[in-house]
């Protein structure tokens, strides 16, 4: 129905977040601290997210090219893109720093009227319709899946039943991404409980959570390594490590100084059944080089899940 207002979903806020080389594909870096470079608002040119340095002369350090393209388009830019090709109908942008760390943040007073309107949203802050959306359209469906997290697949299908659930019964939605994989099966069957158990299943072939424990220890390779001198772990653990976190193997978007400090990870795994002993023995072993003045930088997390 033309008459009713359509909710376009999109991964990510701001206009251009994230760019690459034009030449060779390789995400683009600012020359000056190495961070992601971006285009924050329409007609600025590319910025570094770290320092906020402008990139007027970038080229690529891998193939000398100077020409940069979009990877991610944002809400800001998709909502540019719809009012050029539907010139006169009225474009609304609703974004939101809780949604984006994966929070549902809804105004009851920011309803949108039963009228053609197209609401361009980041997932958890899609405002309600009067009587539901006419259609919804859930675009850059590779980019949620892509998330370097374990939870990525379940937050996808999270996100894109929450957004389809304000459409209209008698309404359509289109999920813009490959329809073999199963998260997107789980939206087009509206079957979540087959996702989730499909998901478990998996999780506990692979021995991940829930089925056993993990944790994490982030911190500079010298504390790290006297925290394990003085660690009693129970009999089942396995280690895996340590990595180097900073530079490339970091988050893209995190500022320089936090992937500077977090300089190795080590990763343990264990029974279920033993997770309290290895939180214990954890929680000692930092408290013995607390007391020695030796726990500068360390972090611990149990079940690190957006890590693995």
């Amino acid at each position: 129905r033309a008459d009713r207002p359509v909710l376009v979903q999109v991964p990510r806020r701001g206009h251009l977040p994230a760019l690459a080389c034009g030449g060779c594909r390789v995400g683009a870096r600012c020359p000056r601290c190495a961070g992601p470079l971006a285009v924050p608002t329409p007609g600025a040119g590319p910025a570094c997210r770290w320092c906020g340095e402008l990139a007027t002369d970038w080229r690529c350090a891998a193939c000398g090219h100077s020409r940069l393209r979009a990877v991610v388009v944002g809400a800001e830019r998709t909502a540019d893109e719809l009012g050029r090709a539907f010139p006169g109908v009225p474009v609304r942008v609703v974004t939101g720093s809780a949604a984006a760390r994966g929070e549902t943040v809804r105004d009851p007073r920011r309803t949108v009227p039963s009228r053609p309107t197209l609401v361009v949203a980041t997932p958890g802050a899609e405002p309600l319709a009067d009587g539901g959306y006419g259609a919804g359209v859930l675009l850059d469906g590779w980019v949620t899946l892509a998330r370097p997290s374990l939870r990525a697949a379940e937050e996808a299908v999270r996100r894109w039943l929450a957004a389809a659930a304000l459409v209209r019964p008698d309404g359509t939605v289109l999920l813009v991404a490959d329809g073999a994989l199963p998260p997107v099966q789980a939206v087009v069957r509206w079957a979540p409980e087959w996702f989730a158990r499909r998901e478990l299943d998996e999780r506990t072939r692979l021995l991940l959570p829930p089925a056993s424990v993990f944790a994490e220890v982030c911190g500079p390779t010298d504390a790290l390594r006297a925290f394990v001198d003085v660690w009693q772990l129970p009999a089942e653990v396995e280690l895996f490590g340590p990595v180097d976190v900073g530079g490339d193997g970091g988050d893209a978007g995190a500022p320089p100084g936090e992937a500077m400090t977090q300089t190795q990870r080590l990763l343990l795994r264990a029974p279920r059944k033993d997770a309290a002993e290895l939180a214990d023995s954890l929680a000692t072993a930092y408290r013995i080089l607390s007391a020695r003045k030796l726990a500068s930088g360390l972090r611990l997390r149990i079940d690190p899940i957006d890590g693995l």
